[in-house]
This record gives structure tokens, C-alpha cells and sequence, in this order.
């Protein structure tokens, strides 16, 4: 049988409780077991996985990820939101914080990307419904406008149905 869907990921980061504090407040994700400041498992808010996001401590002496410019490795996760109103609030969270770094309309994706307290790059994206594609949704990378795509598909549309949320779950 063939892989079916990412389970969960798994991070070394620097201040476990410094991520986890990032990743509750920013994402909304919740802690669900661990040891505090050393490996914390947190589960994303509409999540029936026992955990989406393990946290692991380097420690304050780990270096940055060298990934992408010196040596392969991971460039970023990518969590999906419901809606476009709620990667607004996100966007705002992040833009707050500090952590966003880019917003990308990629034609059926509507994407913003943050770095979180030790760099490690992510994407939070809202998926056009299969019924909402077509020619101007095709790939592509391209300034998002966010108030623009609420005006398009409304604030409250249910993203991702028919592509990555079964269209009977819609």
C-alpha cells in the first residue's frame, strides 16, 4: 500500500520551551506529552493524532541549520489552515512576532511562510476546493493579496475540499 499522508515531523531546536511557546501561540498547536526543556510533542488544534510536532533540545551551543545553503537537508514543513480568514489571523500572529518572511499566491495555494525562534522555515496555507479550480489557478508563485482572495472566495470558504479533505467532509 502505498504512503498515504505525512504522520507527523520532528525538530531539534535549541529552547524546547521557547519552541513550544512559539508553536502554541503562533499555530495554535497544543502540548500533549513531553519532559519540559527537553522533548515536548504537540498536536495541531483539529488533530486526532497523538502528536503533528515533536520538539527535541540541542541545547543553546546547537548552530544554525546550514540546510539549503551549505548542505542538504529539510527547507520547511507546510501546515494547511480551513480557511482563508484564519491564514489572516495567522498572518497577523506571525507579522507581530516577527517570524513572517513571505506571503506567495501559487494559484491553488495560498501560502505564507515564517521562520520560527531558531530559523527553521514553514509554510501555512489555505488550498482552493477542487470545484474552485481552473486556468487562473494554475501553479505559480506570485505576490499573495490576501484581502483580494477573501474577496474572491470569502473569509469563512472551507479550503482544501476535494484535494487534500475529502469532498464529503465539505
Amino acid at each position: 500500500m502505498p504512503i498515504q499522508r505525512l504522520n507527523h515531523a520532528v525538530l531539534y531546536v535549541r529552547d524546547v520551551d521557547a519552541s513550544v511557546e512559539f508553536y502554541t501561540e503562533a499555530l495554535g498547536f497544543r502540548a500533549v506529552a513531553g519532559m519540559p526543556g527537553r522533548a515536548m510533542f504537540l498536536q495541531a488544534a483539529a488533530s486526532t493524532n497523538d502528536h503533528d510536532l515533536g520538539l527535541f533540545a540541542m541545547g543553546p551551543d546547537a548552530g544554525p541549520s546550514a540546510a539549503g545553503r551549505s548542505t542538504v537537508g529539510l527547507y520547511h514543513l507546510a501546515w494547511e489552515v480551513d480557511t482563508l480568514g484564519e491564514l489572516g489571523r495567522i498572518a497577523g500572529v506571525l507579522r507581530e512576532r516577527g517570524a513572517l518572511v513571505g506571503a506567495s499566491d501559487h494559484g491553488s495555494t495560498k501560502a505564507l511562510y515564517a521562520r520560527d525562534p531558531d530559523g527553521i522555515e514553514f509554510e501555512v496555507s489555505w488550498l482552493v476546493p477542487a470545484d474552485r479550480l481552473g486556468g487562473d489557478t494554475e501553479m505559480r508563485t506570485a505576490p499573495l493579496d490576501l484581502d483580494a482572495e477573501i474577496a474572491r472566495y470569502g473569509a469563512d470558504l472551507p479550503g482544501g475540499i476535494g484535494v487534500s479533505v475529502a469532498a464529503d467532509r465539505g
